[in-house]
């Protein structure tokens, strides 16, 4: 169960933008935005909320890659592993960056919640390949050890 002031801001969110059914999907945005996850127990008091069942609730969250039910990391960082990318050598990219935060593809969140690690097929950014995003800011023609670097930077910032 989570604390009361979770379900306080749902309500400020769903007051914002109506609880009628088209407004679910900028109601779990910002949501997941505030909390950098969707809590699952927000969902389905949302969807209480707008009349709508808890099945609807979760096929159209679980429709869109953008949702996660998991929490992230202050830092989430998408590493690029499309054809561009991964011909220009993604893959050494993603290995040090597992190696620098301690984490693997079954792990993806730091325990401190600084960083999140994931992989993605296409960051529409194939011209500066390898290309990763820290919170959607594009960082081109990486290496491991402009990668590594990065990590250092964010964790000094």
């Amino acid at each position: 169960m989570l604390e009361q002031h979770y379900y306080d801001k749902a309500d400020e969110v769903i007051a914002s933008h109506g609880s009628g059914h088209a407004s679910l999907i900028p109601i779990i945005q910002d949501i997941q935005s505030e909390y950098r996850y969707l809590p699952p127990e927000l969902l389905s008091y949302v969807a209480d909320k707008l009349g709508i069942t808890e099945a609807k609730a979760y096929s159209v969250a679980t429709f869109y890659e953008n949702f996660s039910f998991e929490p992230k990391g202050k830092y989430v960082i998408k590493v690029c592993d499309g054809t561009a990318c991964h011909v220009r050598k993604s893959i050494p990219i993603l290995e040090r960056l597992y190696s620098e935060l301690g984490l693997s593809k079954e792990k993806v969140t730091t325990d401190d919640m600084l960083f999140t690690l994931e992989t993605v097929s296409c960051l529409g950014a194939c011209g500066l390949a390898p290309v990763l995003t820290v919170n959607d800011k594009v960082y081109p023609a990486m290496t491991p050890d402009a990668a590594a670097e990065l990590i250092h930077e964010l964790r000094g910032a």
